[in-house]
């Protein structure tokens, strides 16, 4: 058997590799992980999505710590991985477990693991599990296994309810007066995952109307990826344009990804949402600090950076590569163009939840639809354009060998425009003289090569997708 941990914990096929008998022996290499971490006094959070039989995942993962003497809190219901993270932080939790799959397609379900700032685990902590596994393999050691009930009698298990304490550390970090004064009439879309009616929830005290869509208990997800992408949002745009509501805001699978429709159905996508509120965290609320981005996230980040003089730091793919530079401090935002965002005085985490608030602060604050928001944002620091392919991979391809022919086959030119630049820092990107780039990159949880492109017109972005596959194809 070969379970790896990828950019964010394990993932696998239900019922293929994501089994009882597997998760049960991960579960044994996180406690052994958690009792070297914390040997005196380890504790730990679980929580679950609502993908099918995570709760009951969730259960196991629990009976095996409980089982290794690891005191372990046990969510009463599905709950949105940024809850879940905030509750390690807020008990001082060794460590946590999220059962989840995300955004991926609904046949799967997966392990995050979580560290003591709230974050996800670092590299070297996930190869530490790995390691373990191999062990806990080699040695033909099974699990620790103690029955549920005589764990919940012995308090080592005890259920409890993230929630209210995340509602009110996210009510420090948005203004609710604020929100409620703009009145806004508001389709949140749940997407079946565990941010259904969370948003709601967190208003519920205000004038702010809520409309919940794709908030029942759907295990299969309606069939969609629960990804907040353009072409998984037709009902909320569709809904949108029928009760003309204000703006629709869409979560995905463990509401850690945001995603965002205008009053005219039309998808505002993370890029413009993270440079929405950075623009309005630094010009009315004053903020200063360092702008975090993932390499395949808009360079519009880059000109409000340069704008009010801060600095603008690109990492990987990855959002535990923007909660290291989040941990050092000095982090004004950080986020990736998947939706994964996140501010100062938060946990190092991205939280769909908190990007949907803000993104509702920003609108009441300034007393525009969003549309004329993104319109006045392209005007100052735009135009950009951006779109993303992912191709199946038809083998595998590891990743020096594939940077290594780009870089071979790298043109002067890319449909009349100079190569500038070209970065590894994650894949292979071209830098344009029109300001316009171009990423190649394997993806880190699926089989697949993603192609990224942002440019000054959507003509620009075709042409360099184009010439992406062209490329990823000889890969």
């Amino acid at each position: 058997m070969t379970i790896k941990f990828g950019t964010d914990g394990w993932r696998a096929v239900i019922s293929e590799t994501f089994t009882f008998a597997n998760l049960r022996l991960v579960s044994q290499a996180i406690a052994d992980y958690v009792r070297e971490e914390n040997g005196a006094n380890p504790s730990i959070i679980i929580g679950y999505d609502t993908r099918f039989l995570s709760d009951r995942y969730a259960a196991e993962v629990s009976r095996v710590m409980a089982a290794n003497n690891i005191q372990t809190w046990l969510a009463r219901a599905d709950t949105p991985t940024p809850a879940i993270s905030y509750a390690i932080v807020h008990k001082k939790a060794t460590a946590g477990v999220m059962i989840t799959a995300s955004h991926n397609p609904p046949r799967y379900n997966g392990v995050k693991l979580k560290a003591s700032y709230g974050g996800s685990a670092s590299p070297g902590d996930n190869k530490r599990v790995e390691q373990h596994l191999d062990q806990i393999l080699a040695e033909a050691r099974g699990p620790n296994l103690m029955d549920m009930e005589t764990a919940l009698k012995q308090g080592l298990i005890q259920k409890f309810d993230p929630a209210w304490a995340y509602y009110e550390h996210l009510s420090s970090l948005i203004d609710l007066d604020c929100i409620s004064s703009g009145e806004l009439r508001v389709v949140a879309d749940g997407m079946y995952g565990a941010g259904r009616g969370v948003i709601g929830e967190v208003l519920t005290r205000g004038r702010t109307h809520i409309h919940n869509i794709r908030h029942e208990l759907n295990p299969g997800f309606g069939g969609i990826h629960p990804e907040p992408i353009a072409k998984h949002l037709g009902l909320l745009q569709s809904t949108i344009q029928a009760g003309h509501w204000d703006v629709g805001l869409a979560t995905d699978g463990d509401a850690d990804r945001i995603g965002a429709v205008d009053a005219r159905g039309e998808f505002v996508d993370p890029h413009r949402i993270f440079a929405l509120v950075l623009r309005y965290l630094l010009e009315k609320r004053g903020w200063r600090g360092k702008v975090v981005r993932t390499v395949s996230t808009t360079r519009m980040l880059d000109r409000i950076a340069q704008a009010h003089d801060l600095p603008i730091i690109e990492t990987p793919v990855g959002f535990n590569h923007i909660a290291d530079h989040m941990l050092t401090g000095g982090v004004v935002m950080g986020g990736e163009e998947s939706g994964g965002i996140s501010i100062q005085g938060h946990i190092p985490e991205g939280d769909g939840i908190l990007m949907g608030l803000l993104v509702l602060e920003v609108m009441a604050h300034a007393g525009k639809p969003l549309h004329e928001l993104v319109d006045d944002l392209l005007a100052e620091y735009g135009p950009a354009q951006y779109a993303r392919t992912d191709l199946k991979l038809t083998r595998p391809v590891a990743k020096p060998e594939m940077v290594k022919m780009l870089l071979d086959l790298a043109p002067d030119k890319i449909s009349g425009v100079v190569v500038e630049d070209i970065q590894t820092t994650d894949g292979v990107k071209y830098y344009l003289a029109d300001g316009s780039w171009l990423l190649i990159r394997p993806s880190g949880t699926e089989p697949v090569l993603r192609v990224y492109a942002e440019a000054p017109n959507d003509e620009r972005v075709k042409a360099l997708l184009d010439f992406g596959e062209l490329m990823a194809q000889k890969a």
